[in-house]
């Protein structure tokens, strides 16, 4: 199979299209490319075939037959940009991203606006999911141009790396959607400054990164370690933002990550505050009914673009669902509500039919579009819903409760939406979603973003775990358990390791058989945490020792044991702009926030005061932050939280030679309570001995008398022991007020 270069590229050397020939040729003879420039019989073969052909990613697979000469990130292709003296144009998005697809019909596909691109510059594609830290470096360039940013993320750099011009999308022509300029004169601009006038260049370049390493390099600033009145302060600017129709904030678009849930509810418990408490189950409630979630496979969109929460961006991430489940459980735990708990099952039912690998792990994302369009999987007209439920009154129940509509809620389509709730209503509906959703599963579904992220599946465990041990689902334990086997056993390295990773160490991506490259921060802390929550779920001693190797990782490599706190990447990276310090908390949690809760959790387990004090210096890591602007930081809150109340640690021991399940009054009432700030562990007698070498509070405990008994402790100092669930329930920290 030949390959041809894409027009205005050089021609590809025999080895290189060899090279490109055999991967493409290893697609078989059932695969059809995504792209514009088909050729050959039924227009099945590629015209073109980039160097990108032979990545695992997704995304950069997407754009392997554009007629853009793309190059992966990698001294190659600077070291090209050198020897010709060319700027580098590096375009950074995602698989899933709406905005990333539109610039590539309009303008990667466009032969005219191609053939410049590579005979004047070098271009490279980066995935920013497997690439969080170029990602983070290029997009912090952009908002100090722009005061914006977004993907697909575009930016111009010289040969050294250095940006000089950026921005997010650029429509593809003068005049078009409105613009200016479009991304043919911008290209073209850019490339005669960049010929004529090198030290203009320079300059803007150097400005630049002096902003850069400002920016990523504080950590947020040291400041003293904040006290609980920053949780107040927090509290108290939600509730002057708050949305008190909608929930949420009031603004439009809508992201479930700007109202922490878990905060309010933990500030519910310091306090007995009802107003905190119904801020949190009014957002709940509205996102759960609204087009945000999807009604009839469950599961969350990525955000809501209006005030309502109906019209959603349409795709769906692992990591958005992994967070909304834990909150969902932890609500349906303080509530006791129904419908809360309903919506973790639906969500982890849906991850487990659509979302998992067949080894057990969990994929990244689906698209928002398919078919070209936007949501076009997930909406409906009334017809349609018609010709499927037929006429009659049950039907006519089901638009009215799902506010279908024959001019529709969007572009002349509905999105299924219950304004108003009604657990009833929705049980005596379900046999109506089953019938549309088997003839949703025969349209054309948006794209599945397969790679398996390290990070993504530990927040998953998280929520697997966390909802298995609320709701008492077994199967739901299960399924972290296998993840987390999965990631222990692919993501991370023995002997010579994936990727040339030294053994032991945790790759941030898996996809076809290949590790991708070494792991960052995140990674390293959202598997931490996933493997403590697995652990504290089914008791299984393995998971308490990995997440601890794991996080003594964790120290040695993203440590900054000058000023406190973790660097995004490990000493040993590749030395880029700027070595970040994340100090914000967006859609997904910062490393920070999450290492900074393992160690805490740690400390308590593990009795070692090193914990405590890696701890303490994190926080005065990113104490002016955490004082002056708590809502950037607010997963840090939770350690927040856990740092300022008293930590409990808490012990159920069954008698030698039983079994787990005679303790289950113990541990029923365990499961019932909301206690967000303690550690777990439940054991037999004949396991204690090992499981103290990892959790020290539990050496010499027994069970008295022959019977599974509880112990409460705080620092070591234990209460009564004792055999009674009631008088068990009331020695658990209890709320406040």
């Amino acid at each position: 199979m030949s390959v041809s270069p894409p027009p205005g590229a050089p021609a590809y050397d025999d080895a290189l299209a060899a090279k490109l020939a055999a991967a493409l040729a290893a697609k078989g003879p059932s695969y059809v490319p995504r792209t514009h420039h088909l050729v050959g019989p039924g227009k099945t073969r590629p015209k073109y075939t980039n160097r990108l052909i032979l990545e695992p990613s997704p995304y950069l697979l997407q754009h392997a037959h554009n007629p853009v000469d793309w190059r992966p990130w990698g001294d190659e292709a600077f070291a090209e940009a050198k020897r010709l003296n060319r700027p580098v144009f590096l375009s950074v998005g995602s698989s899933t991203c709406h905005w990333c697809h539109v610039m590539e019909a309009e303008s990667f596909e466009d032969e005219e606006i191609a053939s410049f691109m590579n005979a004047h510059y070098i271009c490279i594609k980066v995935d920013r999911e497997e690439r969080p830290d170029v990602d983070a470096i290029y997009m912090s360039a952009v908002q100090a141009l722009t005061q914006s940013g977004g993907w697909p993320l575009n930016v111009w750099l010289t040969p050294a790396r250095e940006p000089f011009f950026g921005g997010t999308y650029f429509p593809p022509r003068d005049g078009a959607r409105g613009s200016r300029h479009g991304f043919l004169t911008v290209l073209r601009e850019l490339s005669e400054t960049y010929a004529k006038d090198g030290e203009r260049v320079g300059q803007a370049a150097k400005s630049l990164v002096e902003a850069v390493r400002k920016d990523m390099e504080a950590g947020g600033g040291a400041g003293a370690v904040p006290g609980p009145a920053v949780l107040d302060e927090t509290v108290a600017y939600f509730r002057r933002a708050f949305d008190t129709i909608e929930g949420g904030l009031r603004r439009a678009p809508k992201f479930p990550s700007n109202v922490p849930i878990r905060v309010l509810l933990r500030q519910y418990r310091r306090t007995g505050d009802a107003e905190t408490l119904h801020m949190a189950t009014l957002t709940l409630e509205k996102m759960a009914g609204g087009g945000m979630y999807d009604q009839l496979g469950g599961g969350f969109h990525r955000y809501s673009t209006d005030a309502r929460w109906l019209v959603p961006h349409f795709e769906k991430m692992l990591y958005d669902n992994a967070l909304l489940v834990v909150a969902y459980a932890e609500a349906a735990q303080v509530t006791g509500r129904a419908d809360f708990a309903r919506v973790t099952r639906e969500t982890l039912d849906y991850v487990l039919r659509e979302m998992t690998t067949p080894d057990g792990a969990f994929y990244s994302a689906t698209d928002a579009d398919s078919e070209g369009q936007e949501g076009k999987f997930f909406v409906w007209s009334e017809k349609e819903i018609e010709d499927v439920l037929g006429a009659g009154p049950d039907t006519a129940r089901f638009l009215r409760y799902y506010g279908v509509s024959a001019p529709g809620n969007f572009e002349g389509h509905n999105i299924l939406n219950a304004a108003h709730p009604d657990e009833g209503e929705w049980a005596a509906l379900a046999p109506a979603r089953a019938k549309l959703y088997d003839v949703r599963a025969r349209r054309v579904p948006p794209l599945r973003d397969e790679k398996v992220l390290a990070a993504w599946n530990g927040l998953m465990i998280s929520g697997f775990a966390v909802a298995g041990r609320v709701l008492h689902e077994p199967r739901y334990v299960a399924a972290a358990t296998r993840a987390a086997d999965f990631v222990l056993a692919h993501l991370r390295a023995s002997g010579t390791g994936p990727s040339g990773l030294a053994a032991g160490r945790l790759s941030r991506s898996f996809k076809d058989g290949r590790a991708g490259p070494g792991g960052f921060l995140d990674d390293y802390a959202f598997m931490t945490a996933g493997l403590l929550d697995l652990y504290e779920a089914g008791f299984d001693r393995r998971h308490l020792e990995a997440a601890l190797a794991l996080a003594d990782e964790t120290e040695r490599l993203f440590g900054d044991a000058t000023a406190g706190g973790w660097f995004m990447t490990s000493g040993d990276h590749e030395a880029l702009l700027a070595r970040e310090k994340p100090a914000y908390d967006g859609a997904e949690p910062s490393g920070t926030s999450v290492a900074l809760l393992n160690a805490l959790r740690l400390a308590a387990f593990t009795g070692d005061d090193r914990w405590r004090a890696l701890a303490a210096s994190a926080f005065a890591s990113v104490g002016t932050v955490l004082s002056n602007r708590p809502m950037a930081m607010t997963e840090a809150l939770l350690a927040l939280d856990w740092a300022t109340d008293h930590a409990r640690e808490i012990a159920i021991v069954w008698p030698r030679g039983a079994r787990a399940d005679s303790a289950a009054p113990l541990l029923e009432a365990l499961r019932k309570t909301f206690a967000p700030n303690v550690v777990r562990v439940a054991v037999g007698e004949d396991d204690v001995a090992a499981l103290a070498k990892v959790a020290s509070f539990v050496e010499g405990k027994t069970a008295l008398g022959g019977k599974p008994t509880a112990y409460v402790c705080e620092r070591g100092a234990c209460q009564l022991p004792t055999h009674d669930p009631a008088a068990f329930t009331a020695q658990l920290p209890r709320p406040s007020r």
